[in-house]
């Protein structure tokens, strides 16, 4: 047997070439080909259109923005929940050349002017409220010179878009789209917006439409698929992952709701047949805990993406298990790469499914590094995740100080993530650099807590976190959600659990039990946030200023 150190690098080997043309392009070819079949269907409106009847409403549209002065180039918002004119959007603007710029739908006033300003918006599609949120007030009240129109969706500012555009010529459709390539800017999705001012990924055409065709091709989708999306359009998500993944294969996309609803999830799944289903684990989580789940004829699924944070490994064998998700996937990536990075085969084990977030894409490399030094560690030692190949974002919009902190001279996208790569090429994501917490010296990742947590008989969801303390510099803190009807869980039988279980050093000290997690409307969990509440619940402030070696 060889005794070669194998380094921590992999590249995803594919038969299939990239696809070279731009979104517009592929979307009219998939007009062509897939007319007669379903495209979208809108839960919640009880709408549908079939590729034909989608690709007409997406080119009059597009007739409108053109004949209202917009150019290639300019940057078109949208701030919407999930809805069908989400999509029309997204497609219009492609066929033209306009850059769509995604909006948080849980976005103040404060964060909608900061981003619209730093993307330099010229005009904005806007929900005109939502919730407790009251779009049309704040968009009123911001200060973006360089915003000209704003279109309120189901108004008449919709309809008169519409009606110019029926009104145009499609040769100058057709004339524009000759004039674009798939190299340019299509795409501007804002990330880091739990911590800090967000910065506006910048992906082109060749970066979101072959990343989503290559996710659709890991999950083996066609024509027959329907794939249910209950995840955000303005996040890579629903957009990339699901709108170009299914569009790429003529697979249709089912909206369920606006924003995640378990219970309307679950009624789109059994109500459209859907053979995809998408989420982030707490939504899963949702969707199991269900009191009527057992009711739901969920036999239509086979497949679908976890993602976007790790997935506990008792939930994911849940999903195989009980929702019938046999050929599931595992997504890993971030939106800087279009999104997806790492992802898990059909024919994969299930050992590796749940403890995995799988192997490179195709076309994509991926290589885990030292922190410090940016030397590839070997196989089976933790570092930071870093990413090169075709998804790769252009770079943060009008950023380049950013950009140059984010991807090296090489060309790697670092992630800030740390992993492991085994021996075969599988990664596994061990937690967040930011995220490690440091007791007395001691290296402690949230994640493997958590797995450990997620075992016991009470608990729903946990997420640990580091809080500060004045002997060692940080403890653990164990957020906790409990199943219905079981008793208050305290730190004492907490530790009683873990007692011989983890090591001392890695017992939480602090227990919390919630109903829910803060969140971001991409259903991230807000560690920060969470951290900030900790220290105000316990009454460490004064521990904020101590110093430790």
């Amino acid at each position: 047997m060889s005794s070669r150190v194998l380094p921590s690098y992999s590249s995803g080997a594919s038969a299939k070439s990239l696809l070279g043309e731009t979104i517009g392009a592929c979307f009219d070819n998939a007009v062509e080909d897939f007319g007669s079949r379903d495209a979208l269907v809108d839960r919640p409106t009880g709408r549908r259109w079939t590729y034909a009847e989608l690709g007409a409403e997406v080119d009059v549209f597009a007739l409108g923005l053109l004949d209202h002065g917009i150019q290639p180039g300019d940057r078109i918002g949208i701030w919407a929940p999930n809805c069908a004119e989400w999509v029309i959007v997204q497609y219009a603007c492609a066929k033209i050349g306009a850059i769509l710029v995604n909006l948080n739908p849980g976005y103040g006033r404060h964060e909608i002017e900061y981003v619209l300003n730093l993307a330099g918006v010229r005009l904005l599609v806007s929900a005109e409220q939502f919730k407790t949120s009251d779009y049309a007030r704040m968009i009123g009240e911001i200060d973006c010179p360089a915003l000209e129109q704003v279109v309120f969706l189901n108004g008449g500012s919709w309809d008169e878009v519409v009606d110019r555009g029926r009104r145009g010529d499609p040769a100058l459709l057709a004339k524009v789209g000759a004039s674009l390539h798939a190299d340019e800017p299509i795409n501007i999705q804002f990330t880091s917006g739990t911590t800090g001012f967000p910065k506006g990924a910048t992906l082109s055409h060749h970066n979101i439409l072959n990343n989503g065709f290559s996710v659709g091709e890991l999950c083996g989708y066609g024509p027959e698929d329907r794939v249910c999306v209950p995840v955000p359009f303005f996040h890579c998500f629903g957009m990339v992952m699901g709108n170009l993944a299914a569009m790429t294969h003529g697979a249709s996309v089912v909206i369920p709701a606006p924003v995640f609803n378990a219970r309307a999830t679950l009624e789109a799944v059994e109500a459209e047949r859907c053979t995809s289903l998408y989420g982030v684990p707490t939504m899963f989580i949702a969707e199991l805990a269900d009191p009527d789940f057992a009711g739901f004829e969920l036999s239509s699924l086979r497949t679908g993406i976890m993602s976007g944070t790790p997935c506990p490994v008792d939930v994911m064998r849940q999903v195989v298990e009980l929702m019938g998700m046999t050929e599931v996937t595992i997504c890993y990536g971030m939106t800087e790469t279009s999104p997806v990075a790492t992802q898990t085969r059909a024919d994969d084990s299930l050992e590796r499914r749940v403890s995995t977030v799988g192997r490179a894409g195709p076309h994509v490399e991926i290589k885990v590094v030292d922190p410090r030094t940016g030397l590839t560690v070997p196989r089976g030692e933790a570092g930071e995740v870093c990413m090169r190949g075709y998804s790769v974002m252009t770079g943060y919009w009008d950023q380049p100080d950013k950009t140059a902190d984010a991807i090296d001279a090489a060309g790697w996208m670092h992630s800030g993530d740390l992993g492991v790569m085994d021996e075969h090429g599988y990664l596994n994501i061990t937690g967040r650099i930011k995220d490690m917490v440091i007791r007395g010296g001691e290296n402690i990742y949230p994640r493997e807590v958590e797995e450990f947590l997620h075992t016991h008989p009470d608990i729903v969801d946990v997420q640990v976190i580091g809080v500060p303390d004045e002997k060692y510099g940080e403890e653990l803190m164990a957020w906790v959600r409990l199943r219905p009807g079981t008793p208050v869980l305290d730190a004492v039988s907490l530790r009683a659990f873990c007692s011989g279980e983890l090591a001392r050093h890695k017992i939480p000290r602090y227990v919390h039990v919630v109903d829910e997690f803060p969140m971001t409307v991409s259903g991230k969990v807000r560690k920060v946030e969470m951290r900030e509440r900790a220290i105000e619940i316990l009454g460490l402030q004064g521990l904020l200023a101590t110093k430790h070696a």
